[in-house]
């Protein structure tokens, strides 16, 4: 039997195939520790999908509604507590985590960094803009804050012409721009992605779920929080000049984040800071205090 072969069929045997193998590269890496253990594991085969990122950018968020506890993941003092949690939000009609149809969480192959490939036994590629998303989450217990290490996050958006894989007739085979990361002793995990579109009646955003842990992170019911992150105006006006975002110029014009369905309510936390370029990719940060 070929390695590809052998591969695929590792793909249906579920999440609870990969967490065994999942930990055990965790402790290598605590053995190994540093650059060492990343070669050890590139050496391991192309099945390990996990990255789990060791920094994160640094320095508070701008422009207007985003307060210290949003923006650029960095250090402790920019997550105030007065400012609460991130708000708990709908996962909306297309969340693959088995509260409405599908569920992506329980697929071996779903702990993964990069999402603009479909896995398992689809191959779908997302076209569009390239983005990584930086995410720091912080556990907010009385007047305490710290990185919540070790937690699990599920992030998935729309695509360049705002469908959603596993839903959308032309896509529902597919499985790209959905995964699970999990955050590092620090709380940070990074995602690379697409950026997605602005479809009719939302403002450009992306989902996520907050879990407890990775192995946690096989069930809706095990959440800890469902929100949406909100995409600045300045940043989608450059992306949907571009190719094949055609449609989302007209649609955002109809829109605004105090219009919105979701965030009319307040965004301060939600707002997420953006860097970079057509051109280079863009970077979008944002602290998940929970």
């Amino acid at each position: 039997m070929s390695d590809h072969e052998t591969e695929t069929e590792e793909h249906d045997l579920g999440l609870s195939h990969d967490l065994p193998k999942i930990m055990a590269r965790r402790g290598l890496l605590g053995l190994l520790g540093g650059v060492g253990a990343a070669v050890a594991l590139s050496a391991c085969g192309s099945d390990d999908t996990q990255t789990i990122s060791t920094s994160a950018d640094t320095g508070g968020p701008s422009g207007p509604g985003a307060p210290p506890a949003g923006g650029a993941p960095g250090g402790d003092s920019d997550v105030q507590v007065a400012e609460g949690e991130i708000p708990e939000e709908t996962a909306g009609p297309y969340p693959g985590d088995g509260s409405n149809g599908p569920n992506v969480l329980t697929e071996s192959g779903v702990v993964r960094s990069d999402l603009t490939t479909s896995f398992g036994t689809a191959s779908g590629v997302a076209a569009g803009v390239p983005t990584t998303v930086k995410l720091k989450v912080y556990d907010l217990n009385g007047d305490a804050v710290t990185p919540l290490a070790g937690a699990a996050i599920y992030l998935w958006h729309c695509d360049r012409e705002g469908r959603y894989s596993m839903y959308d007739d032309a896509i529902a085979d597919e499985n790209y721009l959905r995964g699970v990361q999990e955050a590092d002793a620090d709380g940070n995990l990074t995602f690379t992605t697409i950026f997605p579109a602005c479809y009719a009646g939302r403002w450009p955003h992306m989902h996520f779920e907050v879990y407890e842990s990775l192995a946690a992170a096989t069930s809706a019911e095990n959440k800890l929080r469902t929100s949406q992150l909100a995409l600045p105006q300045d940043v989608c006006d450059e992306v949907y000049a571009t190719d094949g975002y055609e449609q989302s110029v007209t649609n955002l014009g109809q829109l605004s984040l105090d219009s919105d369905g979701i965030f009319s309510d307040g965004y301060s936390l939600q707002l997420a800071k953006v860097t970079g370029s057509v051109e280079d990719g863009y970077t979008v940060s944002l602290n998940v205090p929970v």
